[in-house]
């Protein structure tokens, strides 16, 4: 075996860690743990016969076509679809305003590619997404959050952040966030957009999970509010399957076109094959009933945690209860270790993500995210019990108290 130690190591790669959820996930897959670890969509509602009649239909009277290299934009059918949908929230939009992205992880990281140097500072929510917080270190931006609360982002807060740390970014996931399922309300996204303008910082509004509401109103989309400094990424990870790898991006054409550059040197193009069986797909198939079905059964299933959490969780636990998505976000009792109960809870056979890693700076150790969609009620309702009494076992062991700074929750 050739000893790989002598290869020198970039020197952002030296010091860029793996992400903890994707690490966490190894150990959660064991069939014997309830996992509420994952961001993960239900399998078993996956269209999979759609799906695969798509492959098919495509393979058998376009394959010479979709199995060629194609556009670096991506396909055009698909594209106009996506700018159809765009306008129920409100988004101006055309084919030349998007880019059809390898999932919407690559869109963040092209983004990052495009519009940031080593040391520009991104702000964004603080908690946040982990795994935008690894494009950004790839990048070698730096980041710095801004505070959260039930209507999420302190906007009131942002301004101050931009005099003081002249941003090159703003950062964030405003429906149903990513780890905490909050929502930003509809009155700080006219703020940002504000600030935006006036600072001329770009926003990246990042929106997997927007199909997914289970009750409520949506607000206006950001892009909405503004067609010059919001970039918006888009997925069908949450609604179709996530191995598909396709999400999209858009933005202002002179951006799009240099996203695109940068994305010709990662990959050419996302695959040609899935954007023809999608479009396809999307011609054929009753999307929006699609979506109310995920919507009707994800939101059984995010009633049943918040159930189970009211009947099981001891004094001092708080959780939100988001209006969709795929996640909740607890607090834990005082002085009760996310790491320690990720511990206790796994040898009871159910896994969960620490909070700590979601921090932007110090990390925080009195928080978890749970994630609802991938197990039906009953296995939620056992898993919870479990994890409850994970916790009530650590408080009564005495574990030393740890201070924590913690935003404001809702909770039953």
């Amino acid at each position: 075996m050739s000893d790989h130690k002598r290869m020198r190591l970039s020197r952002k790669m030296q010091g860029l860690a793996p992400s903890a959820v994707r690490e966490i996930l190894k150990v959660a897959e064991r069939a014997e743990v309830t996992s509420f670890a994952g961001g993960l969509p239900a399998p078993e509602l996956f269209p999979t016969s759609e799906i695969a009649a798509a492959f098919a239909h495509v393979l058998a009277n376009a394959g010479g076509r979709a199995l060629q290299y194609g556009a670096t934009e991506g396909s055009v059918p698909l594209r106009a679809w996506i700018a159809e949908r765009l306008a129920r929230r409100g988004v101006t939009s055309a084919v030349d305003r998007l880019l059809i992205t390898s999932g919407s992880q690559q869109g963040i990281d092209l983004v990052a590619r495009v519009l940031l140097d080593p040391g520009d500072v991104v702000l964004t929510e603080n908690p946040t997404y982990l795994a935008a917080l690894q494009a950004f270190a790839a990048h070698e931006a730096l980041v710095i959050g801004v505070p959260s609360d039930n209507d999420g982002m302190k906007v009131d807060e942002l301004e101050a952040f931009c005099v003081r740390h002249t941003p090159r970014l703003i950062y964030l996931c405003p429906d149903f966030q990513n780890p905490t399922g909050i929502t930003l309300s509809a009155e700080r996204r006219v703020k940002l957009v504000d600030i935006a303008r006036r600072y001329q910082i770009p926003v990246l509004e990042d929106d997997p999970y927007g199909e997914l509401r289970y009750r409520g109103t949506a607000p206006n989309a950001i892009a909405a509010l503004d067609d010059d400094w919001v970039l918006r990424l888009g997925t069908f990870s949450k609604t179709l399957a996530p191995g598909l790898r396709l999400g999209w991006i858009h933005g202002p054409e002179d951006i799009i076109r240099r996203l695109a550059i940068a994305k010709q040197a990662c990959d050419l193009h996302t695959a040609t094959l899935a954007q023809a069986a999608a479009a396809h797909l999307l011609e054929t198939f009753d999307f929006d009933g699609h979506v109310s079905k995920l919507c009707a059964e994800y939101g059984r299933r995010r009633d049943a945690m918040v159930k189970a959490l009211v009947n099981t969780m001891p004094p001092g636990t708080r959780w939100t209860e988001p209006e969709g998505g795929l996640f909740l976000w607890v607090e834990l009792p005082p002085g009760v270790r996310d790491q320690d109960v990720f511990d206790a809870a796994i040898a009871r056979g159910v896994a969960v993500v620490p909070g700590n890693g979601f921090f932007v700076g110090a990390p925080r150790h009195g928080f978890l995210r749970l994630n609802f969609s991938n197990q039906k009620p009953e296995a939620i309702t056992s898993g919870i019990t479990r994890l409850a009494e994970s916790i009530r076992g650590l408080m009564e062991l005495g574990r030393p108290k740890t201070p924590t700074d913690r935003p404001a929750l809702s909770r039953s």
